[in-house]
């Protein structure tokens, strides 16, 4: 048995995974799920104070040997997340890492496969809603399976909206508009992703042209909301990250699904990694496609598991000696 694991900074994790590692990682990472080799543990959350969260989330894949836990608090201060990887064979700690970085990483790639497997294959005219700290690499997610030729820019401060657009224009090849509504940013767009902390829905149906992709990534939390119910009734093709985990989280479809006009309808909504493994794609004329995720544990396991084994082989990070069992005292 190994005798020591290894303690891993936000530096070594994004020093060892790219976007477009984690990507790959997490799309056989869902593969694997999609064939029921893998297993998610539900999230357990907290909510206390104003607006604070604690939050645990796990998953283990057997075929691989590995399992693992993230942990996060989250405060209007600030937030931090540690992720833990075991040897799921010998019941080992392998390595402890710093989860900031690697929550980004997860929750990007998951919006770029969604994008890959939901949208039109020339879909390259993103419009984006939010500009806060996840929508760069929500940006460098889709522009990784769709290069992007056009990014509209909307969000609430027009300062920051014109500083991310600044942003955005020193990083992609793409023209940067920076939108005066969220109609004018959304207006023949083939593309939307909706990143924001909103609490109440503001994206109507009216808003979004036929034939688009739209990834709703903000609203993971129940009290959080930013698609109204009009929206989800005229989506033709759903997919999530975790259907177990939408049904726990997702204000917006929990609302359409067990209280609203699509009662009883689950079975509408996809999961992503069945759809990986099965091969399977929205319909060619299918009027609007939607993904939604709220973060699931194998999303960060197969991120963790690439970190993990490329700082065992670099020798990056710290070790950490493991001690045996300590005797108690009475």
């Amino acid at each position: 048995m190994t005798k020591q694991a290894f303690w891993l900074s936000e530096q070594d994790v994004t020093s060892l995974v790219s976007l477009g590692d984690a990507i790959t990682a997490l799309e056989a990472g869902l593969r694997s799920q999609g064939k029921g080799e893998g297993e998610n543990i539900p999230k357990a959350l907290a909510a206390y104070g104003d607006g604070s969260s604690m939050h645990s989330l796990g998953s283990v894949l057997p075929t691989l040997g590995y399992g693992g836990y993230k942990n996060w608090v989250h405060t209007k201060r600030g937030a931090k997340a540690v992720f833990m990887l075991f040897d799921a064979v010998e019941g080992q700690l392998l390595a402890m890492m710093e989860a900031n970085s690697l929550g980004q990483l997860r929750t990007a790639a998951m919006t770029g496969l969604g994008t890959k497997w939901m949208a039109h294959e020339d879909a390259n005219d993103m419009a984006l809603i939010g500009s806060g700290r996840q929508a760069m690499a929500q940006v460098a997610a889709i522009n990784a399976v769709r290069k992007l030729s056009r990014i509209r820019v909307w969000s609430p401060t027009p300062e920051k909206r014109q500083a991310f657009a600044a942003q955005l224009r020193d990083k992609f090849g793409a023209e940067v508009v920076v939108a005066p509504s969220i109609e004018a940013a959304t207006e023949g767009a083939t593309l939307v992703t909706v990143v924001t902390r909103a609490q109440e829905a503001f994206l109507k149906s009216s808003m979004l042209p036929a034939g688009v992709h739209l990834n709703a990534v903000g609203a993971i939390l129940p009290a959080n909301a930013e698609i109204h119910q009009d929206v989800v009734a005229r989506a033709g093709f759903i997919a999530v990250d975790d259907v177990l985990g939408v049904q726990k989280a997702s204000r917006e479809l929990i609302d359409f699904f067990d209280k609203g006009e699509g009662n009883g309808q689950w079975h509408r909504v996809h999961s992503l990694g069945k759809m990986i493994a099965d091969g399977e794609r929205p319909p060619a004329n299918t009027d609007l496609t939607m993904f939604k995720s709220v973060g699931m544990g194998l999303s960060d396991l197969s991120v963790a598991i690439l970190a993990y084994e490329r700082a065992r082989k670099d020798e990056v990070g710290h070790s950490i000696p493991l001690m045996g069992a300590a005797p108690l005292i009475f």
